[in-house]
């Protein structure tokens, strides 16, 4: 053996069903999943969720304040319907 291992971000792949299925426990909105952060983002509530070892963390003590910039950046607004 040569040492410890070299640590590795765990890149999950989120099932697009699953992100159907969760809501923002804040406001029981959709949520955004932002594969480049490893979040779950809020419009609604400005939050980012974290997701550690594939697992989101759906608390809102763990999450992560958005500005309105960072917000529009990760979630961009969805068009309004005809």
């Amino acid at each position: 053996m040569t040492g410890a291992p070299a640590a590795t971000r765990y890149d999950a792949y989120m099932d697009p069903k699953l992100i159907e299925l969760l809501v923002c426990p804040v406001t029981k909105g959709p949520l955004v999943y932002v594969r480049e952060t490893q979040e779950l983002v809020s419009r609604g509530a400005r939050l980012a969720y974290p997701i550690r070892d594939g697992i989101p963390i759906m608390l809102e003590n763990e999450a992560r304040p958005l500005d309105e910039a960072e917000l529009d950046r990760l979630a961009p607004p969805r068009p309004a319907l005809p």
